[in-house]
């Protein structure tokens, strides 16, 4: 968990210019489109449409935007083939890293992660090198701003959540992917605000970064994430909160 937690923590204080640069929309409206075309249009019957939709909506999102996004996966309206492709490999100090994509162009997509992996004193791996290190789970963000921590453990429990974690001004609520859509309709009923849902990789073990390779270790998540093809970078590092600091 603690290296989900760290590089979600520098995610979501970079978050604000991302979404000012478009780039939190465009990721979600690639997510609902691919998920559609899969899956078709219907939330009902589609579970990771479902998914998308609900991330789409804590981002406050138009409904405009999610439905066109909709049509354009199922062909109801002309637009870009997507297609998910994922990609493995290690960072400096031996950090497992797992990139998630949503790409028109898989040589495109390739060489672009590639680069940044060799760039940054990283190497990719073959397919099932680390993923085998994470388990995917749901994650559900709620702002933290003055709610009371105890009521907010309560409602997240009975809703079946398995962990919750108090994360720098925010709270994470872990559940299984299939409870997603419930543990935010109870949340929210509850009062509380949802910011940000979804699925999480979650590794099983953590690597301990200090030194010189910290800092390449974050500019190879940086750059990686700055790829208009990457959807989601997990990673299994672990980080004193100073160095940390001194980092950002």
């Amino acid at each position: 968990m603690s290296g989900h937690n760290k590089w979600s923590t520098i995610k979501h204080k970079k978050g604000k210019a991302d979404a000012a640069r478009g780039r939190l929309f465009t990721k979600l409206i690639k997510e609902i489109t691919i998920a559609a075309r899969m899956g078709g249009g219907s939330e009902e019957s589609n579970p990771r449409l479902r998914t998308a939709v609900l991330a789409a909506k804590a981002a406050n999102m138009p409904s405009d935007n999610v439905t066109r996004a909709i049509k354009k996966g199922t062909g109801e309206l002309e637009g870009v083939s997507y297609e998910d492709v994922s990609y493995e490999g290690y960072g400096p100090e031996g950090v497992a890293i797992i990139v998630e994509c949503v790409t028109d162009n898989k040589n495109r997509c390739v060489s672009e992660v590639r680069h940044a992996f060799t760039k940054h004193n990283g190497k990719m791996a073959e397919p099932g090198a680390v993923s085998w290190m994470f388990k995917e789970t749901g994650r559900i963000e709620v702002e933290g701003e003055g709610i009371d921590g105890d009521a907010l453990l309560m409602a997240a429990m009975d809703a079946g959540a398995d962990d919750v974690v108090d994360s720098d001004g925010s709270f994470e609520i872990l559940c299984a992917t299939t409870g997603i859509e419930k543990m935010v309709n109870a949340l929210n009923g509850a009062g509380f605000k949802v910011t940000e849902s979804g699925r999480v990789k979650v590794p099983a073990n953590t690597v301990q970064v200090e030194g010189k390779g910290a800092g390449t270790l974050l500019r190879l998540l940086e750059h990686l994430e700055s790829l208009d093809d990457v959807q989601n970078v997990w990673s299994n590092f672990e980080m004193d909160d100073s160095l940390l600091d001194s980092l950002e």
